[in-house]
Formats: C-alpha cells, sequence, structure tokens
C-alpha cells in the first residue's frame, strides 16, 4: 500500500520523526525526549500571552497567562507523548491558544515521565498540582483537567481517582486524541496505519510497557478508563482525528459515556491527524476546534 503524502505540518513533522525513529530503531529516552520536543514546531506562536516557568505543589512547569484572562479559573493540562516523552516546552503554545480562547490561566505540568517513574507518578503529581491550587484557593469548578494523547489518559484517570475516593470534582474534562487502551488492541490501529505518520502498534506497545512497568494490568481502569465505569463523571469533550491510528479509542470513550450517562460531546476532525489542534494559528480546523473546545468550556461554567 502506498502512504499518501502528508497535508499539513503536523503530518510533515510526524514524517519526519518516523524517518529518524526507524533510522534510530535503538534511539535513547534521552534523545526520543528532544526529539518530541520538537512537537511545538506545529503551533503558531499565540499573541498576548505570556509563560513562567515555575511549580505548583511541587511539580514543576509553564503558567499560562492570556492578556486579561480570569486567572481564577485554570486548565491543568497534562501534556501527550506516551507518558515518557512531551513536556511543558513542548505544549506550551497549544496551551497558550486554548486558554486564551478561553479567557482563562493554564499550567502545563511537567509530571515524572515514565520508564524512570512508572504508573502511578504522573497521576500522583496531577493531584500534588490540584491540591496546591485549591489550598491557593482555587475553587475545584474552575479547575479544568486538559489533556492530548496519554495526557488525555491522566486527565480522565485524575477524575477517576477523585471518584473513587469520594471527593467533589471538576465540572469537566476536555481531551485532545485521548490514548486509553492499553491492551493495544483499538481496531483503527490497522485501518488507519497508512494514514496515521506517527503512530504504530509496536511503539505503543513499548509506551505501554514503559509506563506500567508490572505495576498494574492493562485493564485497570486508572490506566485504561475504556474499563471505568463513568457514571457520575463530569461533563467530557473529546476530539480526534479520523484518520489517526488511535481514533477507535476516541469512539469508545464516547459510546461508554454515552452508556454511563455522562454528557459527552465528540468532534471529529475530517482528515486529521493526532491530536490535530496542535496547528493552532496555521490550520483553519485546528483554529475552528479551539474555538468549539472554547464554546463548549463556556457552556459548563454557565449551566
Amino acid at each position: 500500500m502506498t502512504r499518501p503524502q502528508p497535508q499539513d505540518l503536523l503530518g510533515e513533522i510526524y514524517a519526519q520523526w518516523a524517518v529518524e525513529m526507524a533510522a534510530q530503531p535503538d534511539m535513547s529516552i534521552a534523545l526520543l525526549r528532544i526529539l518530541f520536543d520538537d512537537w511545538q514546531r506545529a503551533t503558531a506562536e499565540p499573541e498576548a500571552v505570556t509563560y513562567a516557568h515555575t511549580e505548583i505543589g511541587g511539580v514543576p512547569g509553564i503558567r499560562v497567562r492570556p492578556q486579561d484572562a480570569d486567572a481564577s479559573r485554570v486548565l491543568l493540562f497534562f501534556h501527550g507523548g506516551g507518558f515518557a516523552l512531551g513536556s511543558s516546552a513542548s505544549h506550551r503554545k497549544l496551551a497558550g491558544h486554548l486558554a486564551k480562547a478561553c479567557g482563562v490561566e493554564a499550567f502545563v505540568a511537567d509530571f515524572r515521565l515514565a520508564p524512570e517513574h512508572p504508573y502511578p507518578a504522573a497521576i500522583e503529581d496531577g493531584f500534588s498540582v490540584l491540591d496546591a491550587l485549591l489550598a491557593s484557593g482555587h475553587r475545584i469548578g474552575d479547575i479544568t483537567p486538559v489533556g492530548d494523547s496519554a495526557g488525555g489518559n491522566l486527565a480522565i484517570a485524575l477524575v477517576l481517582r477523585l471518584m473513587a475516593e469520594g471527593r467533589e470534582l471538576p465540572r469537566q474534562v476536555l481531551t485532545m486524541s485521548p490514548w486509553l487502551d492499553m491492551e493495544n488492541s483499538g481496531a483503527t490501529i490497522e485501518t488507519n496505519d497508512a494514514t496515521d505518520f506517527l503512530i504504530t502498534r509496536e511503539g505503543l506497545q513499548a509506551n505501554i510497557d514503559r509506563y506500567l512497568g508490572g505495576t498494574t494490568s492493562p485493564v485497570d481502569p486508572f490506566v485504561n478508563p475504556l474499563h471505568a465505569d463513568l457514571t457520575g463523571f463530569p461533563r467530557l469533550y473529546i476530539c480526534a482525528g479520523d484518520v489517526e491510528s488511535l481514533f477507535d479509542d476516541s469512539v469508545r470513550l464516547h459510546r461508554l459515556a454515552e452508556k454511563c450517562g455522562v454528557d459527552v460531546t465528540f468532534s471529529i476532525g475530517e482528515g486529521q491527524q493526532h491530536v490535530y489542534p496542535f496547528l493552532a494559528g496555521r490550520h483553519p480546523r485546528a483554529d475552528a476546534e479551539i474555538t468549539a473546545m472554547a464554546a463548549w468550556y463556556a457552556a459548563g461554567h454557565q449551566s
């Protein structure tokens, strides 16, 4: 099968990464992390947004401050990268576009990464940030977990942990191309293989092994939310590209959320790559998605 050509900058970046990783199959985690920080190249710099390297609850990251933003509301942003890659640097501009559109601040957490820190380190770091925000005077309803890819998994898992502990919940959770299936069984891993320029089953499995590290089962709901009971979960936003290999994760999450009575919105990016909002400021579909997410966010604060 002839692989189609990338149709946008994000696809070009993914295709470049794939070439480099194929040429160096034994590339170290350190080099992979440097490579994946190039993710930010897909995103235009948002105007009137400032950034500060800081820490919240002992977790380092980047505080994102759009001009005239409501500082009482915060997007708690979990970056993607298979639990092992990605950083606040790779995602700060994406967070900047979303925070600006929502009129709020954001914190992109540099949670501990696998394999050095397998599950549950990343979720524990999320709790540290959340609890510190609450201690500083933020209300839980004004803190919105946000995540892309593996970060979408973490955003959902954080809330599942809150539910299990009987704690008060955020009013909404926002995910972009969430990676949820630690069994590596999604149908579109195969059917969309030719149109996804980044993701392979082998690459997914390597990150699953890094993240789980023998600590728990791949069907544990806190690592695989597709096995969770979402009854009582906050309103949920999902967006995903229909040509990406992980599209089936979003389809199944949407189906599960509906089955459990969750107020869920599913936005499908036709012909779009994994985490296509990364193209914010450079592609009309990504800009439209940022606008849609912001409108959904605002509606949650009116209800």
